[in-house]
């Protein structure tokens, strides 16, 4: 599998896993103080090619993916889930840690922001209250939940609704992966 788009991961053991995984560029941060050098070189990047964000899905992670979605809005997103970048010793969270088979799911079912026309808000904060994704004691494994069946990472509740929005999920996408929920949690 090729990728046209350069992938921005977060150090060298990422790129080796995405090399192993699928033929593809990687652009480094080399950790969450991603300086403006960087910046720029993703900036030219997407001009050129288009770039995806693949983070490691922790706070560093998610600090990187909002830096460069704050200053090139219109990148495209992969997310693979906590599960999926766990080091088989447990002792290691990362995208280096997942299968082959995982990263490229993962760069199959990328998502690409809305930013040119104003963003059409089909999911309500009220819709997230009421599927308890938010303001319940069970709403982030929920919300972990749903992240992963829409592969669009974990999030908490405000994320979680400006995500749905960009990402422009439709409500029957949405209301389809609560039912999905609610029915693992009544087999559990």
């Amino acid at each position: 599998m090729e990728i046209k788009e350069i992938i921005v991961v977060e150090g060298k053991d990422d790129t080796i896993a995405i090399k192993r995984a699928v033929k593809a560029d990687t652009i480094e941060t080399n950790g969450s103080a991603i300086s403006e050098e960087t910046l720029r070189r993703i900036q030219h990047a997407q001009e050129k090619r288009g770039v995806i964000v693949f983070t490691d899905p922790d706070y560093p992670g998610r600090r990187i993916r909002a830096i460069i979605e704050e200053r090139i809005p219109d990148v495209k997103h992969a997310f693979l889930s906590k599960e999926k970048c766990i080091a088989k010793n447990g002792k290691g969270l990362g995208i280096e840690h997942a299968d082959d088979e995982d990263i490229r799911q993962a760069l199959k079912n990328v998502y690409t922001p809305i930013t040119k026309k104003p963003l059409e808000e089909e999911i309500t904060m009220a819709d997230l209250m009421e599927a308890r994704l938010i303001g319940h004691p069970l709403s982030k494994n929920r919300r972990i939940r749903l992240g992963e069946i829409l592969n669009i990472g974990m999030t908490n509740g405000k994320q979680l609704h400006k995500r749905l929005t960009m990402f422009q999920i439709t409500y029957e996408q949405f209301k389809k992966a609560v039912a999905q929920i609610d029915q693992e949690e009544q087999n559990e």
